[in-house]
């Protein structure tokens, strides 16, 4: 893809933002919990975790390398396989009580899966190999 690497970036600082923005409301403690805060600290910070590996993503769609590129195919995966598992552990029921899907988890599990897609299609020219006559 042509703009496979400035979507991934795009992608990895909408998942920033995601991290701020209420991922859920939690009707019993009448909270809203983001990728920085939880009731008592109980779902850790995600964000954390996502910034970092965002920013280590991002800097690898830079390299026009196909070792980058490799590499920032395990971050990208990484990164989908931590935000499913906050999505479920953030969006799961407790106690009979199911909190309120806000639209930052979709914004965060969204952004990931897209920078996921844009490391699998990255725009990078390979070598071409000589032939030997």
């Amino acid at each position: 893809m042509k703009y496979s690497q400035w979507i991934g970036i795009l992608a990895a600082i909408t998942l920033v933002i995601a991290c701020f923005i209420p991922w859920t409301y939690h009707p019993d403690v009448q909270k809203d919990f983001t990728g920085f805060f939880s009731e008592n600290n109980q779902y850790g910070k995600p964000g954390k975790f996502f910034i970092g590996f965002a920013l280590v993503s991002s800097v690898f769609f830079l390299i026009p390398r196909v070792w980058a590129k490799r590499w920032n195919l395990l971050f990208t995966a990484l990164i989908v396989a931590f935000a499913i598992r906050c999505f479920l552990v953030f969006t799961g029921c407790y106690h009979g009580i199911c909190p309120e899907k806000k639209a930052g988890i979709w914004l965060m599990l969204g952004s990931a899966i897209l920078m996921l897609l844009m490391a699998v299609f990255p725009d990078t020219k390979l070598p071409e190999e000589k032939k030997n006559d």
